[in-house]
């Protein structure tokens, strides 16, 4: 059946054309409607605090996030131009960034990896949290520390302008390139 019939049908049926632009704008009949945010994904613009969240969490375009002592069982993702401040949170995946604005993160527990690139004037702050595999910088321009984490995996920074700076990070795979002394 093709759209136009179903248009036809439906106002044989309802007998009325405001019952149809009703479902036209509800997006009951699809195509035109914009796709809803999945369940297991929370988005965050202002501030999270002690609770758990089931799924992930998007920090969307141009947004700042705080999280607070936030325990989320998924991923934490950081869009273009935004900023995540995160103290005592746990995540059960990965924190994830690309052309992030500033990234924050202290004293907290990254079941995951933490992935933060091509950071455009981004300022970075990785302190005193234990990561359950690799922290990874690259290609990010803005200053970057990386002081006191306890890191299971590997220690990458590679193409990063300056060069992350900090330090008394215990790494048991392999501290590499610009994290080499760190």
């Amino acid at each position: 059946m093709t759209r136009g019939s179903v248009d036809l049908v439906i106002v044989r049926l309802l007998g009325r054309s405001v019952a149809l632009a009703a479902l036209w704008c509800t997006g009951a009949l699809g195509a035109a409607a914009a796709p809803a945010a999945t369940q297991d994904e929370t988005t965050c613009r202002g501030t999270i605090g002690a609770r758990s969240i089931d799924g992930d969490v998007r920090v969307p375009r141009g947004a700042t996030c705080r999280l607070n002592a936030t325990r989320v069982d998924g991923n934490v993702r950081i869009y273009r131009g935004a900023t995540l401040l995160a103290t005592r949170v746990r995540v059960g995946g990965n924190v994830q960034a690309e052309n992030a604005k500033r990234i924050s993160v202290a004293r907290s527990f990254v079941d995951g990896s933490v992935q933060l690139k091509q950071g455009r004037n981004a300022s970075i702050s990785l302190t005193r949290n234990t990561v359950g595999s690799d922290i990874q910088l690259f290609s990010n321009r803005g200053p970057s520390v990386v002081s006191r984490n306890v890191v299971d995996g590997n220690l990458q920074c590679k193409s990063n302008r300056p060069g992350p700076t900090g330090g008394s990070n215990r790494v048991d795979g392999n501290k590499e390139d610009q994290c080499a002394r760190l």
